[in-house]
């Protein structure tokens, strides 16, 4: 899938440095689950579920590159957030990007298309997006997408409060195009 500045992949064998690296960096973690950093390990069974995902769900997180590089910079898509069994049965856009990438408006350009990708190609009627309460830039990216605030919740097993935000496939259609 191409945007203005971006192409969205399928996840390749050989993306296993780039996704170890941004999963080690204790910043671009932060807000993830416990804030825990993960290992090569953990990243490659991390790598091997993303592409199993497309195999048996028919979407699921794309790699992200920038057009004008080729340079790998994080991923965006869908996922089945099971790890908050509160909000299930659901679908979730999400995102992660190196540090070098933030504040240049790619996780809104990606996540924007993983949300048509849905609501098009997929036929979904809900999408739904999970944020910790501090994550003040993914809750601003949140907005930008039109998902709007429905409750807050604790993830189970990490006592983490988050906010959980969503949009309906009519709410995505009535906004229409939407500026980056």
């Amino acid at each position: 899938m191409i945007t203005e500045r971006l192409t969205l992949r399928q996840w390749r064998d050989d993306d296993l440095d780039f996704l170890a690296a941004i999963n080690a960096d204790p910043e671009v973690m932060r807000y993830i689950l416990d804030g825990s950093t993960r290992d090569r390990r953990q990243s490659a069974d991390g790598l091997n579920r993303m592409k199993g995902e497309w195999a048996e769900l028919g979407y699921g997180r794309f790699a992200i590159e920038l057009r004008s590089t080729g340079e790998l910079i994080g991923w965006a898509g869908l996922a089945v957030p099971d790890f908050l069994p509160s909000v299930m049965p659901a679908v979730e856009v999400g995102w992660r990007l190196a540090r070098s990438a933030w504040g240049h408006g790619y996780a809104t350009e990606a996540a924007r298309a993983a949300l048509r990708f849905g609501f098009s190609s997929r036929g979904l009627d809900r999408i739904i997006s999970i944020r910790h309460l501090g994550n003040d830039r993914s809750a601003r990216v949140m907005e930008k997408l039109g998902l709007r605030f429905d409750h807050e919740t604790v993830v189970p097993g990490h006592d983490q409060p988050v906010a959980v935000h969503a949009i309906t496939r009519d709410q995505w259609r009535r906004a229409g195009p939407v500026p980056r």
